[in-house]
């Protein structure tokens, strides 16, 4: 029997990044009103308008129609912690006595293997309710947390990326590991997930502050051996958090260049946050290929500060947007667009609906370097797919009563909508999220 089986709606996609300007650039946007999208072996065969596709469509192939619902991509999210679901919305002052009061300690409890497996349901779940079908994750420092991630996302069929948490001081001890026990944890869950189904292993240091100069040097190494495998890790955050590693790295012209001195600044490299950074350092990091996970919700929780887009942008860095879950108060990529919207305003830098759902999707996709799997609807790519209801709350319908342009529907969406706006949520074409089932 075929799997061919089809989508019907209103679709968009992005072909390229469209710019800051309202006006997206020529070609960048693919809608169409009336649009469908084929797939077959949980693949795109081809997408485009609906009336010209169905004349081609073999009688009897099924079609789900979401009349009035956008068809776009899954999202994609750079950057969160699966670990600490259980810590959202946390009261805390800012970020050392967050991850002193609440992280740590929650982080303790994975050495459970039975507790990780139940987080890591539950973050799948969570995921996938917001439409979101594929992330970078940091898991903990004890390897049972990362073989609960991968299983849950193995068992779902997910493109997921994550890694063991690598961290050796300034942590307490029962989430500290060795230089030696890091990197030999990090091999062997290297050798058993890494490139199984749609699965990516992320070597995964904490931050400086947690990592000798040995390993940082080890991780280096590791790298090495690995080529192109993606590295995450955090980049200043906030204010004491840069002067605590001024202190530990005397020797560091800023704090980049402690990561530098051990060749962890190289592409598919994912610095978090970047918000106390300088020209120099941005020059650096666009000439060494890394990127900026840009955390508008939990840099405006923990009152870290506001990220410098715009000149991000200006000096070719490349730039995904991300929750960072648990600090990020939401799953919903909805909500995170409009926190980024609001740090936008806060810094004269608009945000606008263009560029926040190309970032969500094609935008991550290229930031992690699997764009040529995923972000668009394209013939040839993995058929990770969300359905977006506009009209999913009361005042989301009583805004599209008005017959809203594109644009505008996407900005009520970024600005007013949540996890209720996912009516189903697809992976490799087979729905594993439907709203109305649940």
């Amino acid at each position: 029997m075929s799997s061919l089986h089809a989508l019907r709606g209103m679709t968009l996609h992005f072909n390229d990044d469209p710019g800051t300007s309202d006006e997206p650039l020529e070609g960048s946007v693919e809608f169409h009103q009336d649009g469908l999208v084929l797939i077959q072996e949980g693949r795109i065969l081809e997408s485009g308008p609906a009336q010209v596709l169905l004349e081609h469509l073999p009688e009897g192939t099924p079609i789900e129609h979401w009349p009035d619902q956008l068809i776009m991509p899954g999202f994609i999210d750079p950057h969160l912690h699966y670990s600490q679901l259980d810590i959202m919305a946390s009261y805390g002052r800012q970020l050392l006595d967050w991850l002193n009061t609440y992280t740590f300690p929650e982080e303790c409890r994975f050495v459970d293997r039975a507790y990780a497996d139940e987080i890591a349901q539950a973050f799948m779940e969570q995921l996938l309710a917001n439409g979101v079908t594929t992330a970078l994750a940091f898991c903990t420092s004890h390897p049972n947390s990362v073989d609960a991630l991968f299983s849950a996302a193995f068992e779902r069929n997910m493109r997921m990326l994550g890694g063991k948490v690598m961290m050796d001081r300034n942590a307490p001890a029962a989430l500290c590991d060795t230089p030696e026990s890091g990197i030999r944890d990090s091999r062997r869950l290297i050798e058993q997930w890494h490139d199984r189904g749609r699965l990516e292993y992320a070597i995964t240091p904490r931050f400086a502050p947690t990592s000798t100069p040995q390993q940082l040097a080890a991780t280096g190494e590791l790298l090495s051996d690995y080529p192109g495998m993606v590295m995450q890790t955090h980049l200043s955050e906030n204010r004491q958090e840069v002067e605590w590693v001024k202190s530990l790295f005397p020797e560091a012209r800023d704090y980049l260049d402690v990561y530098s001195r051990y060749q962890l600044v190289r592409p598919r490299a994912i610095f978090a946050h970047g918000i106390y950074i300088d020209d120099d350092v941005r020059q650096r990091l666009a000439d060494d290929g890394g990127a900026i996970a840009f955390c508008p919700s939990s840099n405006l929780f923990l009152g870290s500060g506001l990220f410098d887009w715009h000149r991000a942008r200006e000096q070719e860095v490349r730039v995904g947007i991300a929750s960072d879950i648990g600090a990020g108060t939401s799953f919903s990529p909805f909500q995170t667009l409009q926190d980024a919207y609001k740090v936008g305003q806060l810094s004269g830098q608009p945000l606008t609906p263009w560029q926040a759902f190309y970032a969500h999707t094609l935008g991550n996709a290229r930031v992690l370097d699997i764009d040529q799997h995923i972000g668009r609807l394209t013939p040839g790519m993995e058929a990770d797919i969300t359905i977006i209801n506009p009209r999913a709350t009361p005042m989301l319908a009583r805004k599209d009563r008005y017959d809203p342009t594109l644009m505008e529907k996407l900005f009520n969406l970024m600005i007013l909508g949540d996890e209720r706006c996912i009516s189903a949520t697809y992976v490799m074409g087979k729905k594993l999220y439907d709203a109305a089932s649940c």
